[in-house]
C-alpha cells in the first residue's frame, strides 16, 4: 500500500499530477481542494494517499490532509459513490462543509456538487452520519468561535476557503460578525 508521497512536482493537469520520487513517476488524481493548495512545478510536494487496486488498473489518490483522505474513504465505502465520485464531492465542497451537511442532514448543500442527485445526496447523508464526526476541519483549526460567522457568510457569498480565511487574517481579534465581513469583503475586492 503506498500511502504517502514525498517528491517533486512535474505535472498539474486536473484532475491528476504527476509526482517524481526519486526517478520515478507517480500519477495521482486529487479532488480539486487539494489541487489548488499544491506548489508550483519543480517544487517540492508531499501528498497521502490512497492505493486503488481494480481489475483494470492501480489507481492512486492523492490528499493533502489527513481529514480529506478519511472522506475519501468513507465515500468509497458507501455502496454506488466510486473514486471519481468521492473526489467530485471533495471537489465541491471541504471537508468542513461535508462534515455540516451531514451533521445537519442538508441534502441541499450535496446536491450542489456535479453528478450528485437527490437520492445519492440522501444516500450519503444517511450513510456518513456520525462517520465524519470526529474529523478535525482545517477551518476549526484555523478560525475561533467568534470568526466562524464571518468565515461561513463569505463561504455563502461563493467564495472559496482560501479566500475567505485569506482575507479573515487581518481582521482583529475582537471584530464583530458585520463589521468583520464588511472588513473581509473590502480586502476581497482589492485582489
Amino acid at each position: 500500500m503506498i500511502g504517502r508521497l514525498a517528491g517533486t512536482l512535474l505535472e498539474k493537469n486536473p484532475p491528476q499530477v504527476m509526482v517524481d520520487v526519486m526517478g520515478v513517476g507517480y500519477e495521482v488524481d486529487v479532488p480539486m481542494s487539494t489541487f489548488y493548495n499544491l506548489p508550483a512545478l519543480g517544487e517540492p510536494v508531499v501528498l497521502l494517499t490512497h492505493l486503488a487496486i481494480r481489475e483494470d488498473g492501480h489507481f492512486l489518490y492523492g490528499f493533502g490532509s489527513e481529514s480529506e483522505r478519511f472522506a475519501f474513504r468513507q465515500l468509497i465505502r458507501i455502496s454506488g459513490i466510486g473514486a471519481r465520485t468521492a473526489l467530485s464531492v471533495l471537489s465541491g465542497l471541504s471537508v468542513a462543509d461535508l462534515a455540516d451537511a451531514v451533521a445537519r442532514q442538508e441534502s441541499g448543500r450535496i446536491v450542489k456538487v456535479p453528478g450528485i442527485g437527490k437520492k445519492t445526496a440522501e444516500r450519503l447523508l444517511l450513510e456518513l452520519k456520525g462517520k465524519l464526526a470526529n474529523v478535525v476541519p482545517t477551518t476549526a483549526r484555523v478560525v475561533d468561535d467568534s470568526h466562524s460567522d464571518i468565515l461561513n457568510a463569505l463561504l455563502a457569498l461563493g467564495y472559496n476557503e482560501r479566500e475567505a480565511l485569506a482575507a479573515m487574517k487581518p481582521l482583529p481579534a475582537g471584530c464583530g460578525t458585520s463589521d468583520g465581513i464588511r472588513q473581509a469583503l473590502k480586502l476581497l475586492s482589492k485582489v
